[in-house]
């Protein structure tokens, strides 16, 4: 029989995990990336033991492509330096069965598109609709052309323009409050080996050591949305520049990027849950489906872990069923006896509402979540901040760490996938 034939809309990291899971499984794939090119700047991104697992699960092994240094330790610490709670990532390992590893977005980007075909790709082509979803999907692109799909992926992130047309009276984003700043440094006379997040009053400073030796820095501040300075680099020093080292002399190195590198942007995250992550033949993922504020690092850990078991649910490019009809555990939503292809019924729309059913509760929970602990680090009381201060620094590290089992443990595929630790 003719190979299946899904189209990702939008070449993110989501995107493109989604476009190598279902390669793997014999789908022609084509991606369609509003972009002219892939990107060559950009910040990091953490990649927690979920997600390493996610990728592992479909043969990618991050640290390969980008690099294989991890922090030493993680922790929250005070402007002045004290640390509140730290965690050593040998203890993570230990726990999880794999450190964290924080990799520079452009390059993790390149990785991934590595493993498609060229003809895979195609950059500068915006997607503009999609016809009969609930059918045959044609996908309509700005230069006129209709591209007939099994399967669209909606990875188009957090301003979705498919999830406004197909969602429209879903409320959209809520701005959470704070604007963030984000760029990479070279910095290797600092020899910084812990991953840090530092905590003032209403605003936070991030140190990340990324896995080629590089550091992402990351800053947020509550501020009216649309706050903006003429150089975000004299902004970061007039907010940051007193905190504690290594954070002065890591500005300095900020000093030197030219204004363009560093990055500024307004945290949202989505209003409320999309009622389902698929209509008819089309699924979101991602920033698309569940955007969620940056405060634990979740974000496209929870995209990878989507395309995942998305492609895990569906049928096999070529003609063949999910592994075990696409069975999930907990939270069951495997395809119903019967619509694995039986009596000629095609099981694309089936296997979309299996991964509604799998992904929906878990992405929704991690999203209220990320939204709770952001209210944490944006207190912005004298007293709040200070309780919180103490409340976080009397909790021993192995609380503080058995707190993200749910988060670091939370990735299942029916059977015996690989790195699956059950406890």
């Amino acid at each position: 029989m003719p190979r299946r034939h899904a189209v990702v809309v939008g070449a993110g990291i989501g995107g493109l995990t989604a476009a190598i899971a279902l390669h793997r499984r014999g789908w022609d794939v084509t991606v369609c990336e509003r972009a002219p090119e892939p990107p060559t700047t950009g910040a990091g991104i953490g990649l927690a033991p979920n997600a390493l697992r996610a990728l592992q699960a479909i043969g990618v092994g991050a640290a390969h492509a980008v690099g294989t240094a991890v922090p030493a330790t993680m922790g929250a610490r005070r402007r002045d330096g004290r640390w509140l709670t730290r965690v050593g990532t040998a203890a993570m390992a230990a726990r999880y069965g794999l450190a964290p590893l924080a990799v520079p977005r452009p390059a993790f980007t390149a990785a991934l598109a590595a493993a498609l075909p060229p003809e895979a790709l195609r950059y500068g082509t915006a997607v503009t609709a999609v016809d009969d979803p609930s059918g045959w999907p044609a996908v309509r692109t700005a230069a006129g052309e209709d591209l007939s799909a099994d399967l669209v992926v909606s990875a188009d992130g957090i301003h979705s323009p498919l999830r406004r047309l197909f969602f429209p009276s879903h409320p959209g984003l809520h701005y959470i409050g704070e604007t963030a700043w984000r760029t990479i440094v070279d910095a290797p006379d600092l020899r910084i080996s812990d991953m840090s997040e530092t905590w003032g009053r209403g605003e936070r400073f991030g140190v990340t050591p990324l896995a080629d030796g590089r550091f992402y820095l990351y800053a947020t501040a509550v501020v009216p949305a649309g706050t903006r300075s003429a150089d975000p680099r004299a902004e970061l020093r007039r907010r940051f520049g007193s905190w504690h080292d290594p954070i002065p002399a890591l500005l300095d190195c900020v000093d030197r990027l030219h204004p363009a590198d560093v990055l500024q942007n307004d945290l949202h995250d989505l209003a409320a849950p999309l009622p389902a992550l698929h209509h008819g033949r089309v699924a979101w993922l991602g920033d698309a489906a569940h955007a969620m504020a940056p405060n634990l690092g979740q974000g496209g850990c929870q995209a990878i872990e989507d395309a995942v078991v998305l492609a895990h649910l569906l049928p096999r490019g070529d003609g063949g069923l999910p592994p075990g009809h696409g069975g999930l555990s907990p939270g069951g939503g495997g395809l119903p006896p019967g619509d694995a292809g039986a009596g000629g019924t095609d099981p694309v729309p089936a296997a979309l509402a299996a991964y509604t059913a799998a992904r929906r509760d878990r992405t929704d929970a991690v999203r209220l979540r990320a939204r709770r602990a952001g209210r944490l680090g944006a207190l912005r009381s004298p007293l709040a901040a200070a309780a919180r201060d103490l409340a976080v620094l009397a909790t021993p590290s192995r609380i503080a760490l058995r707190g993200l089992d749910d988060l670091f443990n939370g990735f299942r595929l029916s059977g015996d996938a690989p790195g699956v630790r059950r406890r």
